[in-house]
């Protein structure tokens, strides 16, 4: 199971969104394509903005600095 969970993870995104204005993730879909945009980058070298152990992957620490506000998931234009 994903810790955090996929509603957590959206909510984290989300927070900063005023009532009534559009959400920045409003789909799962969203955040696996965000976390695995960043875990490509890990994995070609750029350095994890969390802690990282010795034996954690590269989508479990994109998965971390999403929930610790070090990335930001911008919204495309159109979409």
């Amino acid at each position: 199971m994903l810790h955090p969970s996929y509603t957590d993870l959206m909510k984290v995104v989300n927070k900063d969104v005023e009532e009534g204005e559009t959400k920045v993730v409003n789909s799962r879909y969203s955040i696996v394509m965000a976390t695995s945009k960043r875990a490509r980058q890990l994995i070609d070298g750029d350095l994890p903005m969390v802690h990282a152990g010795d034996g954690d992957k590269p989508l479990s620490t994109a998965i971390a600095e999403l929930n610790n506000e070090k990335i930001k998931i911008i919204a495309e234009e159109g979409e």
